[in-house]
């Protein structure tokens, strides 16, 4: 695996006082789902350099640890993955990049044309074992929220809902069970992938005029009991119980939503109300 220079390796103790983990930091399995479970409940997904024009998104460890750690932002799975992936090399698990092509919500599911490998997940080896996991701290309103195997049919109970994977011949369907029904979430390949080709993924999803990440809001966040997805206006928190709804009036609500219930420092981003604002509907 490739650790990164002495002079940017990850400063473990602050991102366990970010995401409040007090557990053991030896490469077990144990670590690993105490590791996902902590970072899911603490750090954010979110939309907000892409919404607010950054040109570029910086991957590289400093600037993840500076943004997600210090300033107590949120990102999107670019982010958040190789912010992992950097935690579990420095603990000395074998995590590897992987690419990711989402079909999660889209109308023709796995029956359409192949969409772009716009999302990253990462494959994590137990040390000493041949235990491998699928682990994704990124992918939003249905991130996982523990590791999954990497056996084709092994149905994986997370705190939330169930997950499995699934053979493809591009490499695994990840796959949920809401309900009764089981729903793709995205095709992954098994083949490693470099820095490189993360940065290019990342470039096109926070630039390309017609992304989801340009053009509207979008946050996450998972509670014990609960997930926490903000589209737009439209808060929908998915409880055991069912789903409660909360439709915001105006962007000065939602920007206090991002702020209080998602935990985003807005501070430094320019004028975030005038820009939520237009892209309400969206």
């Amino acid at each position: 695996m490739d650790r990164q220079p002495e002079e940017f390796r990850i400063d473990l103790q602050a991102y366990f006082e970010r995401v409040d983990y007090r557990g053991s930091t030896e490469p077990t399995h144990a670590t690993l789902a105490g590791l996902i479970a902590a970072h899911v409940r603490r750090i954010p997904f979110e939309n907000l350099d892409p919404l607010m024009g950054v040109p570029v998104i910086d991957l590289g460890t400093a600037s993840l640890t500076a943004k997600l750690v210090a300033r107590r932002r949120g990102g999107y799975c670019y982010e958040h993955n190789n912010l992992m992936r950097d935690v579990l090399c420095e603990l000395g698990f074998d995590a590897q990049r992987l690419s990711a092509r989402v079909v999660w919500m889209s109308p023709d599911g796995l029956d359409g044309p192949p969409p772009p490998q716009t999302h990253q997940a990462l494959a994590v080896q137990i040390p000493g074992s041949g235990e491998r996991y699928l682990v994704d701290v990124g992918f939003g309103g249905q991130t996982p929220t523990a590791p999954i195997p990497l056996v084709a049919d092994e149905v994986e109970q997370t705190s939330h809902e169930p997950f499995r994977l699934c053979q493809h011949a591009d490499g695994y369907v990840l796959e949920t069970q809401i309900g009764q029904r089981w729903r793709p979430l995205y095709i992954v390949g098994m083949q490693p992938r470099p820095l490189i080709d993360m940065q290019v993924g990342s470039w096109y999803v926070s630039t390309y005029p017609e992304s989801n990440f340009v053009v509207g809001l979008s946050a996450a966040l998972v509670t014990d009991d609960a997930r926490w997805n903000l589209r737009g206006r439209n808060l929908a928190i998915h409880a055991r119980g069912g789903t409660e709804r909360v439709r915001f009036d105006d962007a000065a609500q939602v920007c206090a939503a991002l702020v209080d219930r998602f935990g985003i420092d807005l501070t430094g981003l320019g004028d975030v109300e005038a820009k939520v604002a237009s892209v309400l509907d969206n």
